[in-house]
């Protein structure tokens, strides 16, 4: 009998997908990496997982534990599945700019959710990473996860993500192009994959009010860069210690508009029921498209599922409100 022993067991191992009549303009072959096959219907499942077993195996995190993060939805899921298979306690942070879906699905797999400001400074004692501090610090027997930083993120990416994409593409991948923001999953495919061979070129799409891509160009952290943006999941106003930039060969910046727009048409032209930065890495693959040939294989990461956009991106209403579509 086929079986898994409980749901975590059916982490990773998600498909390649080939996109068609929305990379007709891009000349190579271009496959996604469709992570809402995860049981938390995201890529995070699988740091989530890796980073509470890491802190299990050094003591961080003691049985009966109480487990917190500071969170865009995504990696609390996969925290929270996993906090319920292996008895822990779950609190979520999560900025307001988040959908209400995120923090309804959070609700529904027993994670209590604590939601913050998100106009105001990382620093802040209101900001969600401030109060993620706060909370650990003030709960017994609890555990800061701290997904920025943790190296157990990058390392999930490295031992799974990376070299599944490297079998599926049976070695031939050429690209890999993802959005970011924690960093764990550039840095982790791209490390792997530039080991198996050097020449191949990792992008990382960016958003703007981020601070990545002109870091990446002028090592300048400069805070005119910020400011606050819609798209969800992707972009940062810190520097977490998990995005490598030495992997990362260029970023390229996409619209808040367009991330959103092209959020709708992989649903409407693919069946690709997906989150908002899949809509960014989209309109950033179709900016990069000089940049690859006919002979290229590009694999592109879907980071999560369209049911944690229904009230934004899949909501017409929503999107004449903010301008995106007439």
């Amino acid at each position: 009998m086929e079986y898994a022993e409980n749901i975590l067991g059916t982490i990773g191992n998600t498909p390649l997908v080939k996109i068609n009549k929305l990379a007709e303009e891009i000349p190579a072959l271009v496959l996604a990496k469709y992570e809402t096959f995860n049981p938390g219907n995201s890529v995070k499942d699988r740091m989530a997982v890796k980073m509470i077993q890491d802190a299990e195996a050094d003591g961080r995190l003691k049985p009966g534990g109480t487990i917190i993060e500071g969170t865009s939805g995504n990696t609390g899921m996969g925290l929270a599945l996993a906090a319920i298979v292996k008895g822990y306690k779950m609190v979520c942070v999560i900025s307001d700019k988040q959908s209400k879906e995120k923090m309804d699905i959070l609700r529904a797999v027993g994670a209590e959710v604590v939601v913050c400001p998100t106009d105001v400074a990382p620093e802040d004692p209101r900001s969600y990473y401030s109060t993620s501090k706060r909370l650990s610090e003030e709960t017994p027997n609890s555990w800061y996860v701290n997904q920025y930083d943790n190296p157990s993120n990058t390392q999930a990416h490295y031992e799974t993500t990376g070299p599944e994409i490297w079998r599926q593409t049976d070695g031939k991948v050429t690209h890999f192009v993802v959005g970011v923001g924690t960093g764990g999953t550039i840095s982790g495919v791209g490390k792997y994959l530039k080991e198996q061979n050097p020449n191949i070129k990792v992008w990382g799409i960016d958003t703007y009010g981020s601070v990545f891509k002109k870091y990446h160009e002028t090592g300048i952290f400069d805070e005119k860069e910020i400011y606050p943006y819609v798209t969800e999941g992707i972009g940062e106003d810190i520097l977490p210690k998990n995005v490598d930039f030495s992997i990362i060969d260029g970023f390229t910046k996409v619209t808040d508009k367009d991330a959103a727009v092209y959020t709708q048409l992989l649903a409407k032209k693919e069946g690709f029921f997906l989150g908002n930065s899949a809509g960014a890495a989209m309109k950033g693959l179709l900016q990069l498209k000089e940049h690859f040939t006919k002979d290229d294989v590009v694999v592109v990461l879907f980071h999560d599922h369209g049911s944690r956009y229904v009230g934004k991106m899949y909501n017409d209403e929503w999107m004449k409100k903010m301008g995106y579509i007439e």
